[in-house]
């Protein structure tokens, strides 16, 4: 059952901005949702709370947990494989090692499946958050700790960042098919026109007899080059990578 405290009614921009113009393509349509308000930060240090149920969230992959804590307070946290309803989680700094619970990367043995990590001391859980993930810790070198993400890649995080113990929940998700087209209209997708089955009026690479091919270097719907880089190659984080992820 669903805490309607911790609910928010999401609003619909379908792609737009501010001025009403579409800066999105292909987005519209979305099924009403309400926001569930996650508890990244897990602040409650040494507070015990008890999960009251497991559900569903239509924003995101993984499940989520419904926690009540010991003082009253409910807060909702992700889902993990073996977290079932009346387990007891708690945030601390030594807590013991289950599923659900959320302490430093230092107090972590290695081998153990990690997620919802804090990039730095003190910020709220950024990455490792979606279904079926899981990362590992290789090492914990005096404050700092290697890991391995679930793209591949090997970072060093402060072993002072938290992360939460267990698997994320909803590891079938990557099976999961769409088998009609309204499920995508559900989820807010509006379908995408080729470029080559348009007219020539409608976009560069339009028209031609039967089949052909764009004759051109690929280019946008209003001519500018496509596959063009767009992140920095030089990042000040670079450093914290020892090994990246295989492409």
């Amino acid at each position: 059952m669903t805490h309607k405290p911790l609910l928010t009614i999401k609003k619909k921009c379908s792609g737009r901005d501010s001025q009403g113009h579409i800066s999105v393509r292909h987005q519209g349509g979305q099924h009403k949702r309400f926001l569930r308000q996650i508890e990244w930060n897990r602040n409650r240090l040494g507070t015990q709370a008890k999960v009251a149920s497991i559900e569903y969230d239509p924003n995101r992959t993984a499940d989520i947990a419904l926690l009540v804590y010991e003082n009253g307070a409910k807060s909702y946290i992700l889902s993990t494989t073996n977290l079932k309803v009346g387990d007891t989680v708690v945030s601390a700094v030594q807590a013991p090692i289950k599923d659900g619970n959320c302490l430093p990367l230092k107090n972590i043995p290695i081998g153990v499946p990690i997620h919802a990590i804090s990039f730095q001391v003190g910020k709220p859980a950024q990455i490792v958050k979606t279904a079926g993930s899981a990362a590992f810790i290789q090492s914990i070198d005096g404050d700092k700790a290697t890991i391995k993400l679930p793209s591949g890649e090997i970072r060093i995080f402060h072993a002072d960042c938290r992360a939460t113990i267990g698997q994320v929940s909803n590891t079938d998700h990557s099976n999961q098919k769409l088998t009609k087209a309204g499920q995508s209209r559900h989820r807010g997708i509006r379908p995408g026109v080729r470029g080559v089955a348009q007219n020539p009026k409608s976009h560069p690479h339009g028209g031609g007899e039967g089949r052909s091919s764009i004759g051109m270097h690929p280019k946008t719907k209003w001519g500018r080059p496509a596959f063009k880089k767009t992140r920095k190659l030089k990042k000040a984080s670079n450093k914290l990578i020892v090994q990246r992820r295989k492409k």
